[in-house]
């Protein structure tokens, strides 16, 4: 139900709560007169940033990693802690007279354009928060997907992105008192903060491919898995992590950067007034974030795709460029509107640009779908596509294979399985295989990427696709857009089946189906003689599985049935539900012979040792790529 939502919002309102209350408590007891203001507010605001990209590169590179989530809150709250003690001390040596004295209002001084009311700022400094956290959503997803779907995604562009605000606020800072036109300048940033990242992008696309750079990301593009932490390289490191993030946005986080002393510069009147228009400023700028974040990912990737929202930034942007001109009649903001038309006209399309991230693949016989969870794209492979999900090899078509194992197993396995459930579409092949048995009545897919389905149905009436036709027209199928784990914890439902689609283990929240906690809530939800069939590829997701489950069949290295009862290995009757004519016509005597040959290894698994490392939900191990415990020499 509503319960985790409520709990999760009152857990986090106190400390962001208070997170809020820092800048301008810190802007009162420390700004004493009005021409200094800018320059301490910009100091206090660029250590902030510079201290925030700090804290996300180590939260994924190393606390994470090595520590797990209880830990690196530890790890926050301490450093959070000092700070605390450190202002305690600070405060201690300063005399209460000395603040007295100066908290005095201070002339205005003359500037060289009509001051704006204060509202105004409020406003502009509002959709300011409004475009950078659009941008910010647009930024993601395209790192992202370069990179793979890599779990460190995320703290690395928030620490490019607070670096470079950090670097523009140092710099306006130091010549934010001698800034004479402060509206002029401010626009310029906001302008030109939209105008640079569409060129950005638009160039990645449009540029040739063997271009030295550009070449090593459409390589990078064209491979399964993405950087590597046991095979570490630095080369892929700095060229995925460091300068494609640099090119796409690292100018426009410094003009974001660049602007906020601009803004305190024009809107500091009065010492005893600066803590409160500080936090006007900020609360205007973090609605106008929050509205940002929400329209762009809960809509906008929806309607419109990636490229639609930097599109139409672009012409918001031109549409403030228009507004510059009429507050200042300065004829460089209609060149700046007019660049800023034509760059939306041309920038490429979403297919276009998700494609050339994808190894710039044939566009005649390749197929992008996008919502508000992923980028899913089919590209030519010899006889047939390759599927990718935010830039990752998820699986391919026709059926065969991995995914044809997972699903099919149990069900061959299991005595009548009625009910089954898959965690994750992909292409299908999963749930397909797993609804093999006519016994089967029904097979639920959760999945919580929308696009998924039409992007099947795009290729779904070509001729080698048979099965893929068959699946999309099964009416036992039913696919649920949802997110699994929510599912099975509040419907209560029971099935003969529960698998997960197969995924790489170090992929972003990955630990979501490979964690103790998941497998105990799969455990939960299996009927009497339920199975569960998992590609365990890891030493800590077989401990999982087998520390849960009392009875675990090995099929060769990595494949696991897992059940809270005894698992019959009767491999005679097995091999009967398998070649019976039902199975044999839905599968295909291939994929039938490929899951015999799986079936004929069956073997009951061994407990793991007690010491063994599993993941947990609150420590991902595998997705952050800890390495394992060296174990201890024979005695």
């Amino acid at each position: 139900g509503d319960a985790p939502t409520l709990v999760h919002f009152l857990s986090l309102l106190p400390p962001t709560a208070l997170m809020g209350m820092s800048l301008p408590l810190l802007v009162r007891g420390l700004v004493w007169e009005r021409g200094v203001a800018a320059r301490t507010i910009g100091v206090l605001y660029g250590a902030n940033a510079l201290g925030a990209g700090a804290g996300a590169f180590l939260t994924p590179w190393v606390l994470l990693r090595f520590l797990g989530v209880t830990a690196t809150v530890y790890v926050g709250a301490s450093a959070s802690a000092i700070a605390a003690f450190g202002a305690l001390l600070i405060a201690r040596g300063i005399p209460r007279g000395e603040l007295a004295g100066k908290e005095q209002a201070q002339p205005a001084e003359v500037a060289g354009e009509p001051a704006q009311p204060f509202h105004r700022w409020v406003a502009l400094y509002a959709l300011s928060g409004f475009v950078s956290l659009a941008l910010e959503m647009a930024w993601f997803r395209v790192l992202d997907v370069a990179a793979k779907g890599a779990a460190f995604t995320f703290g690395t562009l928030l620490a490019v992105y607070l670096l470079g605000l950090a670097g523009g606020t140092f710099v306006a800072t130091r010549h934010a008192v001698s800034v004479r036109r402060p509206l002029t300048v401010f626009l310029m940033c906001q302008v030109g903060i939209v105008l640079t990242t569409v060129l950005a992008h638009a160039l990645l696309v449009w540029l040739p491919a063997s271009w030295p750079v550009l070449s090593t990301l459409v390589e990078y593009g064209t491979r399964r898995y993405g950087l590597q932490m046991f095979a570490f390289d630095l080369r892929e490191f700095l060229a995925v992590y460091l300068a494609l993030p640099l090119a796409l946005f690292g100018p426009s986080t410094f003009l974001m950067g660049f602007g906020f002393p601009v803004l305190q510069r024009a809107t500091q009147a009065d010492p005893m007034t600066s803590g409160r228009r500080v936090g006007v400023l900020q609360a205007a700028n973090i609605a106008g974030c929050t509205a940002g974040s929400l329209l762009t990912g809960l809509v906008l990737f929806d309607a419109i795709g990636t490229s639609g929202v930097f599109r139409a930034l672009a012409v918001l942007s031109a549409a403030v460029a228009l507004i510059g001109w009429r507050a200042t009649r300065r004829r460089r903001f209609t060149v700046l509107a007019g660049a800023l038309v034509i760059a939306a006209m041309a920038f490429p399309g979403n297919d276009r640009l998700w494609l050339r991230l994808h190894g710039a693949p044939r566009p005649d016989d390749s197929y992008v779908e996008e919502d508000a969870a992923t980028v899913t794209a089919l590209t030519h492979r010899p006889g047939g596509y390759g599927m990718t999900i935010n830039g990752r090899a998820e699986s391919w078509l026709p059926y065969g294979y991995l995914h044809t194992v997972v699903g099919g197993v149990p069900a061959i396995v299991h005595p009548a399985p009625e009910e089954v459930a898959v965690i994750g579409l992909g292409s299908g092949d999963t749930a397909w295989s797993a609804a093999c048995r006519a016994e089967t009545r029904r097979a639920v897919v959760f999945e919580i990427a929308s696009n998924q389905p039409r992007l099947l149905a795009r290729v779904a009436d070509q001729p080698n696709m048979r099965r893929l036709r068959d699946f999309l027209s099964d009416a036992r199928m039913t696919i649920v857009k949802d997110d699994a784990r929510r599912r099975l914890r509040a419907d209560g439902r029971r099935y003969d089946i529960i698998v997960a689609d197969s995924i790489d283990p170090d992929l972003s929240l990955s630990t979501y189906i490979f964690s103790l906690e998941y497998y105990r809530l799969v455990k939960e939800r299996l009927r009497p003689q339920g199975l569960s069939c998992v590609y365990a590829r890891t030493p800590r997701i077989r401990a999982a599985i087998q520390r849960v489950f009392p009875f675990t069949v090995t099929l060769g290295e990595d494949l696991l049935l897992a059940s809270p009862e005894p698992i019959p290995i009767d491999k005679p009757t097995w091999r009967a539900r398998l070649s019976s004519p039902r199975v044999v016509e839905y599968i295909g005597q291939a994929r039938a012979h490929l899951i015999g040959e799986f079936l004929e290894m069956a073997q009951p698994g061994l407990p793991p040792p007690p010491d063994a490392e599993v993941n947990r939900d609150l420590d991902p191990r595998d997705e952050f790529a800890r390495p394992l415990r060296a174990a201890p020499p024979p005695s």
